[in-house]
């Protein structure tokens, strides 16, 4: 059986935390252990136990961007290999940094695996400290070079990252901090739509345990300061049955 071992936790930035990854691992016992040591350490963590699974849920939402920022992926999986994983994404176009887990240990494989579009290839048994490292150092590389701009705008808005600030027709808007980090998450991924509980988990965090309708709330307050006409948006859109998108 291959042996991971796993060491308590390590700093880390904010923005790091805030990403989904992909988990690919056929061996329970492995996946779980992974899976355990990346949800200590803050990351939201889908997993998947086979390459056919793991490739739906790589192409679902693909629209307005990828729906993971990482994936953690095996190299020997049942159905769909994780070669032809990285070979399909990669000739749709999608960079989505991949980080394999292998068992396979030869000069030849890991050549191989980075050649059909792996980022990075660690080789199995692995400490979990070094899998975090990696993981983040690859976030870290992506999330450099996708910077977000120093502003963000939108038909008549404007939102200053910098400065937690927004302006309306080039007037300053009083938001609370809630109500910014909503705008600031929408108006990142305009025509995105987000589900209460997803806005729950990105803004509120994993410990809320209150009622989901406070989104609705901050979401009619966000209306009321920045909407012509609150009752008919042009922004903030509800989707019916869905939940809510921006633009």
């Amino acid at each position: 059986m291959t042996q991971l071992f796993w060491r308590g936790a390590i700093a880390t930035d904010n923005r790091e935390m805030d990403c989904s990854l992909l988990l690919v691992e056929d061996d329970d016992t492995i996946r779980e252990t992974i899976l355990e040591a990346l949800d200590q350490e803050g990351f939201r963590v889908t997993a998947c136990a086979n390459g056919r699974d793991a490739l739906k849920a790589l192409q679902a939402g693909q629209e307005p961007e990828p729906p993971f920022a990482l994936v953690v992926l095996d190299l020997m999986l049942p159905g769909l290999d994780g070669l032809e994983i990285c070979r399909q994404l990669r000739q749709a176009g999608d960079s989505t940094p991949i980080l394999v887990v292998s068992a396979r240990d030869s000069e030849a494989d890991r050549v191989r695996g980075l050649e059909v579009g792996a980022d990075d290839y660690l080789v199995k048994p692995f400490g979990m400290r070094e899998l975090v490292a990696r993981c983040r150092a690859l976030l870290r590389r992506s999330l450099s070079s996708t910077a977000m701009p120093q502003v963000l705008e939108h038909a008549n808005l404007r939102l200053y990252p910098e400065e937690c600030r927004v302006t309306r027709d080039g007037i300053d808007v009083n938001l609370s901090p809630k109500e910014y980090r909503l705008l600031e998450l929408f108006m990142q991924h305009p025509r995105r739509v987000w589900s209460r509980d997803k806005l729950l988990q990105h803004i509120w965090g994993h410990d809320y345990f209150g009622d989901s309708k406070t989104v609705d709330v901050h979401i009619r307050w966000l209306r009321e300061k920045l909407e012509n006409n609150p009752s008919a948006p042009e922004h903030l859109v509800t989707v019916r049955g869905f939940g809510y998108r921006f633009g």
